[in-house]
């Protein structure tokens, strides 16, 4: 799947600035200079783990190192708006998920939320766009894929302040299951989404939220492990 990616690179709005090295080259024509989507490309998925692992913690793939391009590309898309990434990250994003389930089968996707706070910060619900196009790469290449916003996020302290400890608990505190019914998950995979995996807490916090309701994680797919924290 991602023998397109420089086809989506290139169909961005064309700014002066690699999302990916942040360098300014003259006649740039795409939002990642080539060298950036090569090293993009070049990526594989893998399973990493928090040390220590949270419990509940279902068993989790990154694409890569939250590190070089990949680190400076999602923060292009995620704090400077450049949201037309969204398509390419998404189709990455999709590759990891198909590396975390294996076989192709019925999968149900399951975004961690935004707080309000971040969503209007960013333009929007940054995952669930990601989440979009994931799920568009997914079924282009066959996968039977469904979406479901089963969790609310509350607001909580930024977790940058905070050790593992304090994340753990605010993670906790922070996300409720929605109400009403979604999508039956009966014969489907449940996966759960985020761009960024450090301590784990997030992921393990919406894990049990989502065993409560009856739908149970196979897995969790993100796009970056920070590097201290995680061994394959």
């Amino acid at each position: 799947m991602t023998g397109g990616l420089w086809a989506d690179l290139a169909d961005l709005v064309l700014p002066t600035e690699c999302a990916g090295c942040r360098e300014r080259r003259p006649g740039l024509r795409h939002g990642v200079c080539p060298d950036c989507v090569d090293v993009l490309g070049a990526l594989r998925p893998a399973p990493v783990r928090p040390v220590p692992a949270p419990p509940d913690l279902p068993p989790c793939h990154a694409l890569g190192a939250y590190g070089g391009p990949l680190r400076e590309t999602l923060l292009a898309y995620k704090e400077h708006g450049r949201h037309g990434l969204a398509r390419p990250l998404g189709a990455l994003l999709a590759e990891v998920v198909a590396a975390a389930v294996g076989p192709v089968g019925p999968v149900l996707l399951v975004p961690v939320p935004d707080t309000p706070a971040a969503a209007r910060a960013r333009y929007g619900d940054h995952l669930g766009r990601l989440t979009r196009h994931c799920a568009r790469r997914l079924r282009s290449a066959g996968w039977p894929v469904r979406v479901h916003n089963a969790v609310r996020a509350a607001p909580r302290p930024d977790s940058v302040t905070l050790d593992s400890a304090g994340r753990a608990a605010a993670a906790t505190a922070s996300f409720r299951a929605r109400s009403g019914r979604g999508p039956a998950a009966a014969g489907s995979r449940v996966v759960l989404l985020d761009d960024i995996v450090t301590t784990g807490a997030t992921l393990a916090a919406v894990s049990r939220v989502l065993t409560v309701r009856g739908l149970s994680p196979f897995g969790a797919a993100v796009l970056a492990a920070t590097r201290k924290r995680h061994q394959q």
